[in-house]
């Protein structure tokens, strides 16, 4: 094993997650944009509906694939406190959205899935064998369950949400935690994949990868970024 995999950070996985987060942060600015009526940019259902998912799908993925990584490298423990650390982090977003956009509160989010996903990995970690299968089932009957509204609301974690739900930001464990299964499970492949491929040191991928690095603190700020911007330019937004 190199010396790269050893120091757990690899940066062709650094470079795909930089490139998300540029579409994150594009798609999300969108959307802030055409929530406070600043201006709406009309992409129908592929870039409202399937472009989120495609770039949430990404990030969770390759968490799931990282994790396995991070093992190899750091003890459970460290695994949890990680994952703790991202889901309190989530739980911040839901307290800050639940004081100034209540009736979007972010209940359970990217991070609360992420951080939740991580800790729940330590133990999956011990039946590699099966993530695929249980991964795959996950995903299906999380997708059968995208139509169907319920006449309750405590188990929205999990993905039975009410008829009329609304959040900003909605990753339930069914069907996202079998994305984050499936990135465990193609992590071997994966490092087969980039075991004999040298790495490009040109500046714009160094500069992709110091996002992909740095994906959660650009993730909590890239939105007050924006709003600020907005404000200081006399956009009324408030």
């Amino acid at each position: 094993m190199d010396n790269k995999i050893k120091n757990y950070r690899l940066p062709q996985i650094d470079f795909v997650r930089g490139i998300a987060v540029l579409l994150m942060v594009l798609f999300n600015w969108s959307f802030t944009l055409s929530f406070l009526k600043v201006y709406t940019i009309d992409g129908g259902w592929l870039y409202w509906w399937l472009f989120p998912r495609l770039i949430g799908g990404s990030f969770i993925f390759l968490a799931g694939l990282s994790v396995v990584l991070s093992h190899k490298k750091s003890g459970s423990k460290k695994i949890v406190f990680r994952g703790l650390k991202i889901f309190l982090v989530g739980m911040g977003i839901t307290a800050l959205t639940w004081i100034f956009y209540p009736g979007y509160t972010v209940w359970f989010g990217i991070l609360h899935l992420i951080g939740l996903s991580v800790i729940l990995s330590v133990v999956f970690l011990k039946y590699k064998k099966l993530i695929l299968l249980i991964g795959t089932i996950l995903l299906i009957l999380g997708i059968a369950l995208q139509s169907t509204g319920f006449n309750f609301s405590f188990l929205v974690w999990l993905g039975l949400s009410p008829f009329d739900f609304q959040t900003f930001d909605y990753w339930p464990l069914l069907p996202w935690f079998g994305v984050f299964l499936l990135g465990m499970y193609f992590s071997d492949l994966f490092l087969k994949g980039i075991k004999n491929k040298k790495y490009s040191k040109k500046p714009i991928i160094n500069q992709v990868c110091f996002l992909g690095r740095n994906s959660l603190v650009i993730y909590i700020i890239h939105q007050p970024v924006l709003v600020a911007l907005l404000y200081l330019s006399g956009i009324k937004i408030f």
